[in-house]
């Protein structure tokens, strides 16, 4: 029913941006390390999730959602970290060398199926996780230094 769309809708504008995210994107942006997001939402529904986050949206080099054409099979399949990859402007020399950030475990599984490195931010009601380079509680114990990344100033 259109009601439960609409609260669904008003949930996902509200949608806040986890701690450590701005802090990172800024960071890595500022470092010159290019990033995208690849999502497991369709169109509309990023959308919705991201318009209150343009800020940080405007550092992605672009975004590949789950309705994108050349995402034949979503996650657990490694499709759309395939297709994000050969679209950077300079694509990686290989999966390895992208790291993915990921809170489920679909995600995961599909950045692992990828090649990718991952870190994965878990809902911490999920009880099962599944195998990741490494686990946090938050992105506020992200440590760059460990990817190879620039440490935060």
């Amino acid at each position: 029913s259109s009601g439960i769309n609409a609260e669904y809708g008003e949930s996902f504008v509200s949608c806040k941006e986890k701690a450590g995210v701005g802090r990172l994107i800024r960071h890595l942006a500022a470092a010159g390390i290019p990033m995208c997001i690849a999502t497991g939402s369709s169109s509309e529904d990023f959308e919705l999730k991201t318009r209150n986050h343009q800020e940080l949206l405007r550092q992605m080099e672009f975004t590949v959602k789950s309705d994108d054409p050349e995402v034949r099979h979503g996650k657990p399949n490694p499709d759309i970290f395939l297709v994000a990859m050969g679209r950077f402007r300079e694509p990686p020399a290989s999966p390895e060398c992208c790291l993915v950030f990921e809170d489920a475990p679909n995600g995961v599984e599909a950045a692992r199926a990828a090649g990718m490195r991952c870190v994965m931010v878990p809902d911490p009601r999920l009880e099962d996780l599944p195998k990741s380079d490494v686990i946090l509680k938050s992105l506020e114990e992200f440590n760059p230094t460990e990817f190879g990344l620039p440490a935060f100033d």
